[in-house]
């Protein structure tokens, strides 16, 4: 409750609309709106290929550029504690139009999520979806396709995107929750939260479960980046301002806007905890064969088919992310094996480089691990830059003291393997002795072929 009673005052930045400016505008609010509260009204602006950057305010569905034959999504933001314009919209709006042509209707409620009041802005919720029913309604009499309807929701955009595919009976094509909002709907009946069943495909991203966001399974597909949690790059502590209470949360509309870009794809991978993702137990997408791992994101709907089978269970994903965009992590499993009579904990650094020169030092680091004479010890390292042809590699061994001898960890057998690209050759080292916190660089080999 501390995240949610600091960011009743937080001043973000805002939009403020010219008042000669033609375009519609989202609305835009001050943190005293927020003090006296606002009357819900909806706002309904269009953007196509054809008014890209100027809006067209929708009352009905008599529009200069509305075209029902195609795809129509619709954005819809969240609380807004302060009453400012959501900085992420234009950006996603442009996004979305350069992948595909669409109608992509902006839900702007702003006035009705401004308050101090969570619970108020939450009550409004249903009403929101209500209206959006109505204009719905009105574009299914004009011959579109509730197939073809996609909603992107964030934080309690995600519920009401929930809220309008219960009206539809779970027939709306796909919503996208973007961290679904936790409070006050952690815990309550499907009804009354986004589910599974709200449309043909629901795929969320969760990443802030420990503070504004949902932390249970709430679609078809549920992605967890980092466990969901504490998200690379943003603030660890309060002192660093309203980014600690607003990162986290945030991280899931770049991560899916990330997606958009095709910089790189996000890998997932099915598991039952983060924990035992990160103790490299769950690489395997044996159970959506002959489909590769699902991709975070916008292209996460070429899975549906496999995902909506009456047969399949909701299914957990976990991944790793870098700091910052394009936020995708290369992942090699390192296999070791050592010769030590006692045994040896600690961790390990690498960095990798190639004929170039360019490092790339491991951003994810396995836990300590207990290494054992003539024991295999696999530990998953991610790296935010991938190397084709990795030509040395250095290590530093740490127990993570800082008093008493220093140790050294001798290494019998240790074997190189890319997860992202498992079709590449796998690199050995043999022989090698490790002093504690020092780093050892050398030049790999080939591994030989396994039988």
């Amino acid at each position: 409750m501390l995240r949610l009673c600091v960011v009743f005052i937080y001043l973000s930045y805002g939009v403020k609309t010219d008042p000669g400016e033609t375009c519609p505008a989202f609305t835009a609010l001050s943190f005293s709106n927020a003090l006296i509260g606002t009357d819900l009204k909806v706002k309904l602006m269009l953007y196509t290929r054809q008014n890209p950057d100027c809006a067209e305010e929708l009352n009905s569905t008599a529009s200069k550029y509305l075209d029902l034959t195609k795809k129509t999504t619709f954005i819809i933001h969240g609380y807004r504690p302060t009453g400012s314009a959501p900085v992420w919209i234009p950006g996603l709006v442009q996004l979305l139009l350069s992948v595909e042509a669409m109608n992509i209707i902006v839900v702007d409620w702003n006035r009705g999520a401004t308050t101090i009041i969570y619970s108020t802005a939450s009550r409004n919720s249903k009403k929101v979806a209500e209206i959006l029913k109505k204009l719905i309604d009105e574009m299914l009499l004009a011959g579109a396709s509730l197939d073809s309807i996609h909603m992107v929701g964030v934080s309690l955009g995600a519920h009401i995107a929930g809220f309008v595919g219960q009206m539809f009976d779970g027939k709306l094509g796909r919503i996208t929750g973007l961290d679904p909002a936790g409070p006050l709907y952690r815990g309550q009946p499907p009804g009354e939260r986004l589910d599974p069943t709200d449309a043909q495909f629901v795929d969320v991203i969760h990443s802030d479960t420990d503070g504004l966001g949902y932390a249970d399974t709430l679609g078809h597909i549920d992605f967890y980046p980092n466990g969901g949690t504490d998200q690379p790059g943003c603030p660890l502590t309060i002192f660093s301002g309203m980014q600690y209470f607003k990162c986290d949360h945030q991280r899931s509309v770049f991560l899916f806007m990330s997606s958009l870009k095709k910089s790189c794809n996000i890998t997932a991978y099915p598991c039952d905890s983060y924990r035992s993702y990160r103790n490299g137990k769950c690489t395997s997408c044996e159970i959506f064969q002959p489909m590769p791992c699902p991709i975070l994101g916008y292209y996460a709907h070429k899975w549906k088919s496999y995902l909506t089978q009456q047969s399949h269970p909701v299914t957990n994903m976990f991944f790793d992310t870098a700091d910052k965009e394009p936020f995708c992590i290369y992942h090699y499993f390192v296999d070791i094996v050592t010769w030590n009579k006692d045994t040896r904990r600690g961790t390990f650094s690498v960095v990798l480089a190639d004929d170039a020169g360019q490092k790339a030092e491991s951003k994810v680091n396995p836990e300590a691990a207990a290494f054992q004479q003539y024991n295999q010890i696999s530990l998953l390292i991610g790296f935010d830059q991938d190397f084709e042809n990795v030509k040395r590699i250095s290590l530093t061994f740490s127990t993570g003291s800082v008093i008493g001898p220093k140790y050294k960890l001798r290494i019998l057998q240790m074997r190189f393997r890319s997860l992202t690209n498992p079709e590449r050759p796998q690199l050995c080292r043999y022989d090698l002795v490790l002093p504690e916190n020092t780093r050892k660089t050398f030049r790999p080999v080939p591994c030989p072929a396994r039988r």
